[in-house]
C-alpha cells in the first residue's frame, strides 16, 4: 500500500509563497496519477491539483495562475509550488492518487495565511 508524506507547510503572509512536497512509499509511485488536496476547517476536501505520469497538469480554477504541481519520478515526489498566496488557502493540505486512495492519507501539512 502506498502511503505519502507531506511537508512544507507554515504560516506565510498574503501574497507570500510555499512549496509543498510529497514523498511516497514503494516503487511504482511513477505510474499514478496524483492530487494535491486540501481541507479547510468546516469544509470537505478539494482537490486542488493534478498531475498525470507525463506531467500534463490542471487546476481548480481558485487556483490557477497561483499554483503549480509538478512531480520527480525519480525521487517518488510530488511538489505544490503556491504562489500570491491569499487567506482563502488556509487549510492542511494533502497528496495522493487521483483518483484518491482512502487507505494512503498521510498527515497532510497546515498552511496557515494570515497578517
Amino acid at each position: 500500500q502506498v502511503q505519502f508524506v507531506e511537508s512544507g507547510g507554515g504560516l506565510v503572509q498574503p501574497g507570500g509563497s510555499l512549496k509543498l512536497s510529497c514523498t511516497a512509499s514503494g516503487s511504482i509511485f511513477s505510474i499514478f496519477r496524483m492530487g494535491w488536496y486540501r481541507q479547510a476547517p468546516g469544509k470537505q476536501r478539494e482537490v486542488v491539483a493534478q498531475i498525470v505520469p507525463g506531467g500534463d497538469t490542471n487546476y481548480v480554477d481558485s487556483v490557477k495562475g497561483r499554483f503549480t504541481i509538478s512531480r520527480d519520478n525519480t525521487k517518488n515526489t510530488v511538489y505544490l509550488q503556491m504562489n500570491s498566496l491569499k487567506p482563502e488557502d488556509t487549510a492542511v493540505y494533502y497528496c495522493n492518487t487521483s483518483p484518491s486512495n482512502s487507505r494512503s492519507w498521510g498527515q497532510g501539512t497546515q498552511v496557515t495565511v494570515s497578517s
